[in-house]
């Protein structure tokens, strides 16, 4: 008999026994892509196609998975397994504007394939039904109160911050958090503002652009290096104190006191707890607001553990900048929306947002894992960094990073180069994302990498 399928006419003939569900994933994927199935299109039952290819059903159920996991397909319900995507192809025309890579590991990018829609229906509905009329008038700048209640109870429980509902302030994202600390304390003068070296650079950029005068901090094993902030004079600093972006490291036990002695002499700290939710190895860091909350102005959003596009995010600032930032929050945009409030306000009274992190915990521990052993096999002499928590990981390299990212971008890899998140020179390196690839994309995506990395030799050696 004669293995294949009238759909689609695949073919298995040839393939390795242990290379089919990989090959049927790629077929498929290549198969959307390419247009020849639609949004909505509906795939044959798994054991039908199992049949028809002459393989096991674990091989069609884990390609399945595997585009599930991409975004690219939707399972379960009446309908079965239909197409829920089109990926973007590049563009025929060479002047038209170019796709994005097709493996983004980009380290701010989050699983938005997880994103927990039937959980936010269920709760839209339920605060539809309750809504009263005043919800829907101007909204408080400072957040509707009860998502600042729920915030101030789970930020206690799971962070270690202390704080009230109205010491809350809800903002669109971190971004708009550090926007108007920048406005404020340009205001008053405060303009030097210490940061992490090597850091975000988006943060950075950011703070800079609303006046602000950013100095790097060095930063070590053990996290920014308080002596050389007191030589800066800077009086606010802003950290990523639970994990250090991008090396991944944790503020290290003494260097946290000598930080807090630092603002307790008149210093303000910016905490940006960015990613905490995400841990693998090793227990949750408490928030240092919750050691000095007249010192510390603490910052989070649901970019990470949600999704970006929300644009949802809170910050808890000393009692002496919450008028003030509270009345740059009004004259920005009058306040944010209220029904996304209240629907997260509900995922947190539920326990679905709990429920949703716990899944998402072991999606991406597996994608981490799957990270590491792509680069123990096809990079194995490279040194990786912040591997216990989050959303990313470090490598570090000789030679040019920023050349070596390139190359990796025109084998349509996209990855950031530790230079560019540097003030000052130092050791270069990459800075890889793993929250928004399957592991099948992961490993295929570091296989690039590395075959990138030895066209480049011996000017730039993974180590």
């Amino acid at each position: 008999m004669t293995a294949g399928s009238d759909f689609l006419q695949l073919d298995p003939t040839g393939v390795p026994r242990g290379g089919l569900a990989g090959w049927l994933t790629e077929a498929l994927r290549d198969t959307v892509a390419g247009g020849s199935l639609g949004v909505g299109a509906r795939l044959p039952a798994s054991r039908t196609l199992a049949t028809d290819l002459g393989v096991s059903r674990g091989v069609v159920v884990e390609a399945y998975r595997r585009l599930a996991d991409e975004g690219l397909l939707t399972s379960g319900g009446a309908r079965g397994t239909v197409v829920a995507t089109v990926p973007r192809r590049a563009p025929a025309d060479a002047t038209a504007t170019p796709a994005p890579p097709e493996l983004d590991l980009s380290p701010g990018l989050p699983d938005l394939s997880a994103f927990p829609r039937a959980a936010w229906l269920r709760a839209e509905r339920e605060v539809l039904d309750t809504t009263s009329a005043g919800d829907l008038a101007y909204p408080d700048p400072r957040g509707h109160p009860v998502l600042r209640r729920r915030l101030a109870d789970w930020l206690r429980r799971t962070r270690g911050v202390h704080a009230a509902a109205d010491d809350v302030l809800v903002v669109g994202g971190v971004a708009q958090g550090l926007a108007l600390l920048g406005r404020v304390l340009a205001r008053r003068g405060r303009l030097d503002l210490a940061v992490e070296d090597p850091g975000s650079r988006g943060a950075r950029e950011q703070l800079a652009f609303w006046g602000l005068r950013p100095v790097g901090v060095p930063v070590d094993g053990d996290g920014m290096d308080i002596d050389a902030l007191r030589r800066t004079g800077a009086t606010t600093a802003l950290l990523t104190p639970a994990h250090q972006f991008p090396t991944g490291v944790v503020l290290a036990p003494a260097r946290r006191r000598a930080l807090l002695e630092w603002a307790a002499e008149g210093g303000l700290v910016v905490e940006d707890d960015y990613d905490a939710e995400f841990r693998y190895d090793r227990p949750p860091v408490r928030a240092l607001q919750g050691l000095a909350p007249d010192r510390v102005a603490h910052a989070g959003s649901v970019s990470k553990t949600l999704a970006p596009g929300l644009r949802l995010g809170w910050l808890i600032a000393p009692p002496e900048l919450r008028e003030d930032l509270a009345r740059e929050r009004y004259m920005a945009d009058l306040g944010g929306p209220s029904l996304p409030q209240l629907v997260f306000a509900r995922l947190l009274e539920s326990g679905a947002l709990e429920r949703h992190l716990r899944r998402v915990r072991v999606r991406q521990r597996a994608r981490r894992d799957a990270m590491l052993a792509a680069l123990a096999e096809h990079l194995p002499a490279a040194e990786v960094h912040g591997v216990a928590a989050g959303l990313h990981l470090m490598v570090t390299v000789d030679g040019d990073d920023v050349a070596l990212a390139a190359a990796a971008a025109a084998d349509g890899v996209l990855v950031q180069s530790l230079s560019q998140h540097r003030i000052a020179p130092g050791l270069p390196g990459l800075v890889l994302g793993y929250a928004a690839q399957s592991p099948d994309r992961i490993r295929r995506a570091v296989a690039l990498l590395a075959r990138a990395a030895r066209l480049l030799a011996p000017h730039v050696n993974v180590r």
